[in-house]
């Protein structure tokens, strides 16, 4: 009978111990991590409510309007080339962007380099797999993430406020390829600015006919060193 008892109660030692490792592993953060703010939440950031065309008209006009341009969806549809260009949506979204006098600016495919640009202040464009109803890719904006919840919030499709946990949003956002971009005035600089990148952006954007743009770019960059 003592050997039972004892044997029962190893069995339940051993459980604790493996829910406490669980729970223990679930709990570690990345480093990176840790340097950012706990919560984040850009209230103030327009959203177009959609879902037609992947969401790019909706989640480009709510980018393009943080930057006080008045616009809605509807307008940027012929623009984007929609529907019919639906491959080509990504340098169609850059290229329109642009023409505006923004700046385009990539960011690394990691979840860090996100939720860093959000912890600064700026909402991040990136394209995802939705994996519900749709089965292309779709477009929207990170507005938001709680470090203690292991989740970020989206501006997608017909919601204001979708939460996603971090591990199911990374995957689902580096299966559509890892696009993530900030869409900035040439007179804001991206939290930890990668200089050769913003200063290609700015020729870029000089080539394209935006002159003025891309020098304002350029005296930007340089004010903050």
């Amino acid at each position: 009978m003592q050997g039972v008892i004892g044997l029962r109660a190893a069995r339940l030692w051993l459980a604790a111990l493996l829910a406490l490792a669980v729970v223990g592993c679930a709990s570690v953060e990345p480093p990176e991590f840790k340097r950012l703010p706990e919560r984040v939440e850009l209230n103030g950031v327009p959203f177009f409510r959609g879902n037609a065309n992947q969401g790019a008209p909706q989640t480009l006009a709510g980018m393009l309007g943080e930057q006080r341009i008045r616009i809605t969806p509807g307008l940027l549809v012929k623009p984007l080339k929609l529907p019919g260009a639906e491959a080509s949506l990504q340098s169609n979204i850059e290229q329109l962007a642009a023409g505006y006098g923004l700046m385009v600016y990539p960011l690394d495919s990691s979840l860090s380099a996100l939720l860093t640009q959000v912890a600064a202040g700026y909402p991040v464009m990136l394209r995802f797999s939705d994996g519900t109803l749709w089965s292309e890719p779709r477009y929207a904006m990170l507005v938001g993430y709680n470090r203690a919840k292991g989740t970020v919030l989206l501006r997608a499709g017909m919601e204001r406020r979708r939460l996603m946990d971090f591990n199911k949003f990374e995957s689902a956002w580096k299966d559509a390829g890892g696009w993530a971009v900030l869409i900035l005035s040439p007179t804001q600089l991206p939290a930890n600015v990668d200089n050769t990148r913003w200063l290609k952006i700015a020729n870029e954007l000089s080539r394209s006919g935006q002159e003025q743009a891309a020098a304002t770019a350029i005296k930007t960059l340089q004010a903050h060193h």
